[in-house]
């Protein structure tokens, strides 16, 4: 209770100009207290303004007589010696680095809040006016900002809510009336949506480097663990165990790497100004080289035989290792197998060991495509089809993709119906109009496509033409961690048609495109 007794004196007999103890108190003819120095220095900076109180803004015809209160001041007097202390704390004023009042005279406090409506920073006792007022109340708030002057056009003066997809660039309202005429213009807030879900594709994709180079480092520990036993029976060991220290630091590295990128996309992502965000979005430091999964070469534990016969006493400690991470030996072999390149299988039994169903997403497929077939089959028909509006929908191109997030291993083929069929594999944020759309026409996709008496095979808009005997049937194998993509025909024997090895950097979807003739079909094949 004194503690509160002392706050309620703190804030009494503090001067609301300086928000410290008065000193030489003075009281004005409408009631209200300042430091001497205060007021006149208050008024001082009124120039040619009539004199008017701070908190009351009652003004008077001329500057008051200033006299002191001695029975205040003698008050003070006494309230600071039995503990009365300064009104904020040091902690509380602004400093070089923070974010200053706008409002506050004298020494300025730290801003609580910054409006993007007024411009201005906010202390918590200037600030109430903003939770108390109606008119107020509906300011845009967010975390004090020192850049609230980049929210003015430099052109007119006005708050930038637009931007300008043309030039890449926050503007008024007034600019697309001249600089900006004819531009592709968008409100700054639908931008900062669209460009905060390419943020969070880029998040969940280093979500799921962090996750893979996690597996990556433990079981390169386990590798480590396992190579310290043999360098008790082999000194050439100590070359293994120096590679897997090695590998184990990068991937940490790469691991640091991501964490700090990804923090940066959050804390970017928690921006409420949509100009701060857009400003400071391609200022985003670009991912660097990773060091693929696929290039960690995990060796078998086939040695720990020898081992074990060599030497007995080690085998109570080889064994130990063992149970803590595998069941068995032969178990452990074939998990770490599973992790080395896997060669492409020779006959269509063997790819078919890696066969997939296949359903096509209805929220992507044309509208002039007609799906049956319990979604596997695509029919081209000359007039629109009654589905429901979608932003993933394909607007120019009679194209669709499945349902499937495709990594790992995969096979599946397409049965050409009628005409010209084109069989794909594509990232799911492929434009969905113009003609980056087209699949094998962009760096997003790639695609086979199969004329009545010729192949072709498309990526990044450069074209291959294939010599091949027709099939009606292409089968596609998909090895993602590899980077391998093959294209097959298929009929009595399985030919070879096309084959890509690159390096994957997102979950990919099967696709299929159809010529423009009423008619023409694709189905995917349901394989046994």
């Amino acid at each position: 209770m004194a503690q509160k007794g002392d706050q309620l004196d703190q804030e009494t007999f503090s001067c609301s100009i300086c928000l410290e103890i008065l000193k030489d108190p003075v009281t004005i003819p409408c009631g209200h207290s300042y430091c001497m120095n205060c007021i006149k220095s208050y008024w001082d900076e009124g120039e040619k303004k009539l004199p008017s109180c701070p908190q009351c803004r009652r003004t008077f015809t001329q500057k008051p007589e200033l006299v002191k209160n001695t029975m205040l001041a003698a008050l003070v007097e006494q309230l600071k010696k039995t503990g009365l202390q300064a009104a904020p704390a040091d902690h509380c004023y602004a400093g070089p680095e923070d974010v200053a009042c706008d409002f506050c005279s004298g020494r300025k406090l730290k801003a609580v809040k910054s409006c993007l409506v007024c411009l201005a920073s906010y202390c918590q006792k200037h600030l109430q006016p903003h939770h108390d007022v109606a008119v107020l109340k509906k300011h845009k708030l967010v975390d004090p900002s020192k850049n609230l002057q980049d929210n003015i056009c430099p052109r007119h003066g006005e708050v930038m809510k637009m931007f300008c997809r043309t030039d890449q660039k926050c503007i008024c309202y007034l600019c697309p009336v001249d600089e900006h005429k004819g531009h592709d213009t968008v409100s700054a807030a639908a931008e900062r949506t669209e460009r905060q879900r390419e943020m969070e594709v880029s998040r969940q994709q280093i979500q799921q480097e962090i996750q893979d180079r996690d597996k990556d480092v433990k079981l390169l520990q386990q590798e480590k663990r396992s190579s310290e036993v043999k360098q008790q029976i082999r000194s050439q060991q100590e070359t293994e165990v120096r590679r897997v220290r090695e590998l184990e630091e990068k991937l940490q590295q790469e691991i640091s790497d991501l964490k700090r990128r990804d923090a940066e996309m959050k804390q970017l992502s928690d921006t409420e100004d949509h100009n701060q965000f857009l400003h400071s979005y391609p200022s985003l430091s670009p991912l660097s080289e990773s060091t693929h999964s696929s290039s960690i070469s995990i060796r078998p534990l086939r040695y720990f035989q020898d081992v074990t016969a060599a030497v007995s006493e080690v085998r109570g400690r080889l064994q130990d290792i063992l149970r803590d991470t595998w069941k068995n030996v032969s178990l452990t072999i074939t998990d770490v197998d599973v992790l080395l390149p896997q060669p492409e299988p020779k006959s269509r039994a063997g790819f078919l060991k890696y066969s997939c169903e296949i359903t096509l997403d209805p929220n992507t497929v044309h509208t002039l495509l007609l799906l049956s077939e319990e979604n596997r089959k695509v029919t081209f028909m000359n007039q629109h089809q009654s589905y429901s509006s979608h932003p993933d929908r394909f607007s120019e191109y009679s194209n669709v993709l499945s349902r499937e997030s495709l990594t790992g291993r995969h096979y599946w083929e397409v049965e050409k119906k009628a005409g010209v069929v084109g069989a794909a594999v594509s990232y799911k944020n492929i434009n969905r109009s113009g003609k980056e759309s087209r699949f094998g026409y962009n760096d997003k996709s790639w695609s086979l496509y199969c004329d009545s008496d010729r192949y072709g095979f498309w990526y990044n808009n450069i074209g291959t033409s294939i010599s091949s005997p027709q099939s009606s049937r292409i089968g596609v194998y998909l090895d993602h961690r590899a980077g391998v993509l093959s294209f097959y025909s298929v009929s009595g024997t399985m030919t070879l048609l096309h084959r890509v090895q690159t390096s994957f950097t997102q979950p990919l979807h099967a696709g299929v495109s159809v010529g423009i003739t009423d008619g023409n079909s694709a189905e995917f094949c349901k394989l046994k």
